[in-house]
C-alpha cells in the first residue's frame, strides 16, 4: 500500500483546546528496586488517588486499558472509571482501549452509558483490537477471526450507538430485531475512538467511518508515523467527513520527575523490566540502556524527562502530526506511587499550562 506524501500538518480546527492526559493498565507488578508487590486492593487505591489528582491538577483525560493477565488488575476498566466519576468533578473518562473483539458491544454500550450518566457525560470509549491475546480464549473466540470480529462489532456497536431500537445480524454473534439498548448516555453521540498501532488498514477504517483516531507510538520515531496521519485525513477528506470533528490523539510511555537525570534513572529499570518480560514472551531482545536512552532524546519515542523536555517533545510532536490531544502512560511498570503522584503534579501544573499557551498561539 503506498501511502499519502502530503504533509500532515495541514492545518485543521482554529484555536482549540489541547487536551493532554494520561493512560494506565493498572500494573500490578513487582516493584524491581524492592521486589515488593503491592496487592490489588492497594493498587485500585492508587489508582483512584491518581485519577483524583489528575483532575484536580486539570488534566483533561484519564483511560484504563483493559487486560486479563495476572501483571494487571484493570479487567474491567468501565467498573474503576465508575468509580473515579464519583470522586472527579471534569476530567474525561475513557477506555484505552475496550477489546471490542473479545467483547460484546451490547454490553460496552451499556456499561459506558451508564459511566456517562454517572459522570455527568464525560465518558469515551476507545474500541480497539487489544496487543495482548488472553481474553480471545477466556471468552470463547476464534484468534484466527481477530480482524473479523473487529470489524463486525464495531459496526454493531456504532449503529447501537445511532438508535435506541436495533436490527442487526451477524456471524459471530446472535441477531437483534428490533430490540432497545439502554440506558442511553448523556452524551449524544457518546464519543467513540478508535485506537491504531501502526497499521494503515486501521487507520482507513476509523478514516471511512469518521471516527477520532488514538495513535499508539511507544517505538522508533515519531517522523514515521506522519503518512498514516495524512492517509487518516486524506481518507477522511474523500469520504466527506469534517476534518474539524475528527481529532487525533498521540498516546505515548513516559516519566517527568524534576530533572532529566532523575526521571531516567527511575523509569529505567522500571521500563526495561517491563519490557523484557513481554520480550521473552514475543522473542524480541533484552532490553538496553542503549536504546532507552535513545528513546528519551527528542525524535524518540518515550516522554521521559524533565517538565521542560516534556514540554518540547510535545511541540515538537505537534509540529509533526497538529493532532488535538497527547494522552501518557505512566509508566509501563509498577512506579512507587509518591513518584507517580509527584510526576502528575508536574504534567498538570508545569507541562499542560505551557503546552497549551503555546499551541493555542500557533493555531490563533
Amino acid at each position: 500500500m503506498t501511502l499519502p506524501t502530503e504533509n500532515s500538518s495541514e492545518p485543521l480546527s482554529p484555536a482549540a483546546h489541547f487536551e493532554i492526559g494520561l493512560y494506565s493498565f493498572a500494573e500490578l507488578t513487582p516493584d524491581p528496586r524492592t521486589g515488593q508487590k503491592i496487592s490489588p486492593a492497594q493498587r485500585l487505591h492508587n489508582l483512584l488517588a491518581e485519577i483524583e489528582l489528575a483532575d484536580q491538577v486539570g488534566l483533561d483525560v484519564f483511560a484504563i486499558g483493559e487486560h486479563h493477565r495476572p501483571d494487571f488488575v484493570s479487567s474491567a476498566p468501565a467498573v474503576i472509571l465508575a468509580a473515579a466519576a464519583a470522586r472527579t468533578r471534569s476530567i474525561r473518562l475513557s477506555s484505552a482501549v475496550t477489546v471490542l473483539s473479545s467483547d460484546d458491544p451490547v454490553r460496552v454500550f451499556q456499561d459506558f452509558a451508564t459511566l456517562d450518566l454517572l459522570s455527568q457525560g464525560r465518558a469515551e470509549i476507545m474500541a480497539g483490537r487489544g496487543s495482548f491475546i488472553e481474553s480471545f480464549p477466556l471468552f470463547g473466540y476464534d484468534l484466527r477471526d481477530y480482524n473479523a470480529l473487529f470489524v463486525e462489532k464495531l459496526e454493531l456497536l456504532l449503529k447501537i450507538r445511532a438508535s435506541e431500537k436495533v436490527s442487526w445480524s451477524g456471524k459471530h454473534r446472535p441477531s437483534l430485531d428490533n430490540l432497545g439498548i439502554y440506558p442511553r448516555p448523556l452524551q449524544n453521540p457518546l464519543p467513540i475512538w478508535i485506537a491504531v498501532g501502526g497499521t494503515p488498514e486501521s487507520v482507513i477504517r476509523a478514516a471511512n467511518l469518521g471516527l477520532p483516531l488514538a495513535l499508539a507510538i511507544i517505538g522508533g520515531m515519531p517522523e514515521q508515523f506522519t503518512q498514516l496521519v495524512a492517509l487518516y485525513r486524506s481518507v477522511a477528506r474523500q469520504a466527506g467527513h469534517d476534518l474539524a470533528a475528527m481529532p487525533v490523539s498521540i498516546n505515548s510511555h513516559g516519566f517527568i520527575a524534576d530533572d532529566a537525570r532523575q526521571a531516567r534513572e527511575e523509569a529505567f529499570p522500571v521500563f526495561q523490566q517491563t519490557m523484557n518480560k513481554i520480550g521473552r514472551e514475543r522473542g524480541w531482545p533484552p532490553f538496553t540502556r542503549q536504546q532507552f536512552d535513545a528513546s528519551c532524546l527528542l525524535r524518540g519515542a518515550n516522554f521521559i524527562g524533565s517538565p521542560d523536555e516534556v514540554i518540547e517533545k510535545i511541540l515538537f510532536q505537534h509540529e509533526l502530526f497538529q493532532h488535538q490531544r497527547f494522552l501518557l502512560q505512566l509508566s509501563v511498570g509498577t512506579m512507587p506511587h509518591d513518584k507517580v503522584l509527584h510526576a502528575i503534579e508536574l504534567l498538570g501544573t508545569r507541562v499542560a499550562p505551557a503546552v497549551r499557551k503555546e499551541i493555542a498561539g500557533r493555531t490563533a
